[in-house]
């Protein structure tokens, strides 16, 4: 007879049941027992810029995710472990508790995720880590990883030439295999007490990190999280993808993308996309279905076009890896010294600029800020304040509800001119802005910035 295996199964940014690779990979190879875990960094962890790594509305919006999880996990019989503390203290210690060697979770190219990893396996843990984040497979691509073209159109067109298209999304397991008969509350309360982590009994919803109840609720925003139509679970996820599409929005996307308020000005995936409660080809593929039974436009190809976007920024980290987080980035050109005191007039929305203001006071209020008013702060700081562009992407960290690495690293750096654009950075001039996108004033009034 085989022996028992049992594999951790750790959640990170896949907060989610459907097209779950990675929960594949950890059911197959002979798995007889699973332990699924998911291990929150404490609230107080800081960046070297001096504010917390994750703010309010990132703990808030994940917290959401972690409990409709939690209670899909319950649903299939293996209760979700969820505690705050470093996965390299509280893994070693629930592995050797219940007997477990194997690790497997998903694969994240960023240096702060990579050490997680490596961290693991210097404890002597063996770490299975799976792609599974992005549209397309690495694979499946024209190039090697290595090879990926420096501009992004040359990439996007090489895809659409070849005709390259996503995997299907995998369907959410319809049952998972239970935890080893060791794993009892107390063996887990011993395993969080040799970690100095917190958690909660198995299966139930806290994980020590609790943030206030009205987080969210502010109705001014653009992505109200705290309501249940933006929930941060899976459940909220796919819903709003099968309302966002049967509303007939998609059609529109390019036409209206580049509005500053309002749910219905773009397609909100991003929150979910970005802790995993949604999977990109789970969206694309039901594009698909919607193009097929409507026709496809602009606004959906363009849905597509920012998909690839997304994608095109995993890959260079693949192709790049810490190089990307170096104070010149790519570029060969030295960064000039950081204006700290306009990077805190900045954080505060105290610049004197008032679009600048109202959406930076916006995104402090609700975690959520529109992608033009994302590149419109971001070229202010770095172009008009001459602050530090690593600041300002510490902060995006700190207080998106949508933050992602790749995502968030790729577009400061383009700001910034310190990434693969050939145009060399993006200015983006205030009153010009102000005029096309907020010429009556109603952003800045609704911000107290008029």
């Amino acid at each position: 007879m085989t022996a028992p295996r049992t594999v951790l199964f750790w959640f990170r940014s896949d907060l989610r049941l459907h097209d779950q690779g990675a929960l594949a990979a950890a059911l197959g190879s002979g798995t007889t027992h699973l332990v699924p875990v998911h291990c929150q960094p404490p609230a107080g962890e800081t960046t070297p810029w001096g504010f917390a790594r994750r703010g309010l509305h990132r703990r808030a919006f994940e917290g959401a995710a972690l409990r409709d999880l939690a209670a899909g996990m319950a649903r299939l019989g293996n209760p979700l472990l969820q505690c705050q503390g470093q996965p390299a203290a509280v893994l070693p210690a629930l592995a050797r508790a219940v007997g477990a060697t194997a690790v497997v979770c998903e694969a994240i190219a960023a240096p702060h995720e990579q050490a997680e990893v490596a961290a693991l396996r210097a404890a002597g843990l063996q770490v299975q880590t799976v792609w599974h984040s992005s549209l397309l497979q690495p694979c499946d691509l024209p190039w090697p990883v290595g090879d990926l073209p420096g501009v992004f159109t040359t990439f996007r067109q090489a895809v659409e030439q070849a005709g390259i298209q996503p995997p299907q999304p995998l369907p959410a397991p319809a049952a998972l295999l239970p935890p080893p008969a060791a794993l009892t509350d107390a063996v887990w309360q011993e395993v969080l007490h040799a970690a100095g982590a917190v958690g909660a009994a198995q299966g139930q919803g806290g994980h020590g990190d609790e943030v206030g109840e009205g987080a969210g609720r502010d109705m001014r925003s653009s992505f109200p999280y705290g309501t249940p139509a933006c929930d941060g679970g899976e459940t909220a996820a796919l819903a709003h993808v099968q309302q966002y599409l049967a509303s007939g929005q998609a059609h529109t996307y390019k036409a209206t993308r580049n509005g500053l308020t309002g749910l219905g000005y773009s397609s909100k995936f991003s929150p979910w996309l970005a802790t995993g409660a949604l999977s990109a080809r789970h969206a694309m593929a039901a594009l698909r279905q919607f193009e097929a039974a409507h026709g496809a436009n602009e606004g959906t190809y363009w849905l597509w076009f920012e998909l690839l976007w997304r994608d095109y920024f995993r890959l260079l980290h693949l192709q790049h890896g810490r190089t990307l987080y170096r104070a010149r980035g790519l570029s060969a050109q030295p960064l000039a010294p950081h204006n700290a005191a306009g990077f805190a007039r900045w954080c505060a929305g105290d610049t004197g600029e008032p679009l600048v203001d109202a959406a930076l006071r916006e995104l402090a209020a609700t975690g959520y800020l529109s992608n033009r008013l994302r590149q419109v702060v971001a070229s202010y700081l770095i172009h008009d304040l001459q602050g530090d562009w690593r600041a300002g992407a510490a902060w995006f960290e700190s207080q998106l509800v949508d933050y992602d690495p790749y995502s968030n690293q790729g577009n400061w750096l383009y700001i910034a001119g310190r990434g693969t654009d050939p145009r060399g950075g993006r200015r983006f001039n205030p009153a010009k802005q102000t005029q096309e996108h907020d010429a009556d004033g109603s952003y800045r009034r609704l911000w107290g910035t008029a």
